[in-house]
C-alpha cells in the first residue's frame, strides 16, 4: 500500500482562526485559541496520523509588522514555514481585504506548490457578502483552490482535510506514528498558563509575559509543575500577583485544569513571578525562550 506524508502549512493575518483550524485537524488543543492578536509565538506542529498517510500541521504566528526582537522572531518563524511546505495554506476571514505583508503575499500567489485559501468565519457573513469575497479572493489570488470554511463550527474543515492528504507526495511518515506533535510536555504547560494571562489581564500585560517551566516531575497519578511567570517591570509583576494573590492564584487553578485535561493526570502547579528586564528585546533570553531559532 502507497503511503502519502507531508508538510501542510498555515499562515495569515493575526486573528483568522489558524489555530482553531489547526486543533480542528489534529482533534487536540495544542494552540492556544484567544480573541487577542498575537496569540500564537511559536510554530507549532500537530501530526495527524491514518493507515497510509501523515499529515504534518503547522500553526504560525499571525503576519504583522514587527515592532521588537520577539515579533522579528514570530515572523522568522513565518517565514520557515514557506521553506518545507507541501501545500500552503492561507487563511482569510470575512471582510478581509489584504495580507500585513506585500513580500508575504507575493510568495503566496508565486508558490510552486499547492495553495490552499481558506475564507474563515463564513458563519459570520450572509450570502451576498460571501459570494463577493469568493469572487474577490478568487481573483486576488488565481493559483489557490478555494474553499469557504467555519473552522469553530468545522464547516468544510473534514473536505478540506481530504483533499489536503490527495494532494500529499508519496512518502514514508516523517515522525513515529503515535507522536502527536515536536514540541515537548513543558511548552504546553507554558502555553496553557500564558494562555490564561492572555484572558485575564489587559493592555501590555499578555504581551509582556513569557512563561518558563523549571521542573515537570511525573510519575504514575500526579505530575508536578514548578513554573515562572516572567514579565518586564516591578509594576507589572504585582498586577500579575494580584490583590493577596488572588489574581495569580486563579491563573494557577484554571491552568491546572486545563492541564489535567491535557495530561489525563493529576496535576499539582506552584507559579513565581519575577521581573526579566526588556526580555523582548534581548537576543540571549528569546534565544532561551526557543526564539531566535
Amino acid at each position: 500500500m502507497s503511503h502519502k506524508a507531508g508538510f501542510v502549512n498555515i499562515i495569515g493575518n493575526p486573528n483568522v482562526g489558524k489555530s482553531t483550524l489547526m486543533n480542528a485537524f489534529v482533534g487536540e488543543r495544542l494552540s492556544i485559541i484567544t480573541s487577542k492578536a498575537q496569540t500564537t509565538r511559536h510554530r507549532i506542529l500537530g501530526i495527524v496520523n491514518g493507515e497510509d498517510f501523515q499529515v504534518i500541521l503547522s500553526d504560525t504566528p499571525g503576519i504583522i509588522k514587527p515592532a521588537y526582537e520577539l515579533q522579528e522572531s514570530m515572523m522568522g518563524f513565518v517565514k520557515s514555514a514557506f521553506e518545507d511546505a507541501d501545500v500552503l495554506i492561507y487563511m482569510v476571514e470575512i471582510g478581509e481585504k489584504e495580507l500585513k505583508d506585500e513580500a508575504f503575499f507575493n510568495k503566496i500567489t508565486n508558490a510552486k506548490i499547492p495553495v490552499f485559501l481558506l475564507l474563515n468565519k463564513i458563519d459570520q457573513s450572509n450570502q451576498e457578502q460571501l459570494e463577493e469575497q469568493v469572487q474577490f479572493w478568487a481573483e486576488k489570488v488565481p493559483n489557490a483552490e478555494l474553499y469557504p470554511i467555519s473552522a469553530l463550527e468545522n464547516f468544510n474543515v473534514k473536505e478540506v482535510f481530504g483533499r489536503i492528504i490527495e494532494l500529499l507526495p508519496d512518502s514514508p511518515p516523517f515522525y513515529p506514528k503515535d507522536q502527536l506533535t515536536d514540541k515537548p510536555e513543558r511548552f504546553f504547560v507554558n502555553e496553557a498558563i500564558r494562555e490564561k494571562i492572555l484572558m485575564h489581564y489587559k493592555k501590555e500585560i499578555p504581551y509582556s509575559v513569557e512563561v518558563e517551566t523549571e521542573e515537570f516531575f511525573e510519575d504514575e497519578k500526579i505530575i508536578r509543575i514548578r513554573s515562572v511567570i516572567m514579565v518586564e517591570r516591578d509594576s507589572q509583576k504585582g498586577i500579575v500577583i494580584g490583590h493577596k494573590g488572588a489574581a495569580l492564584k486563579r491563573v494557577g487553578v484554571e491552568a491546572r485544569r486545563e492541564l489535567e485535561k491535557f495530561f489525563g493526570k493529576q496535576i499539582h502547579i506552584e507559579l513565581y513571578v519575577k521581573v526579566n528586564k526588556n526580555w523582548r528585546n534581548n537576543e540571549r533570553q528569546l534565544k532561551r525562550f526557543g526564539y531566535n531559532r
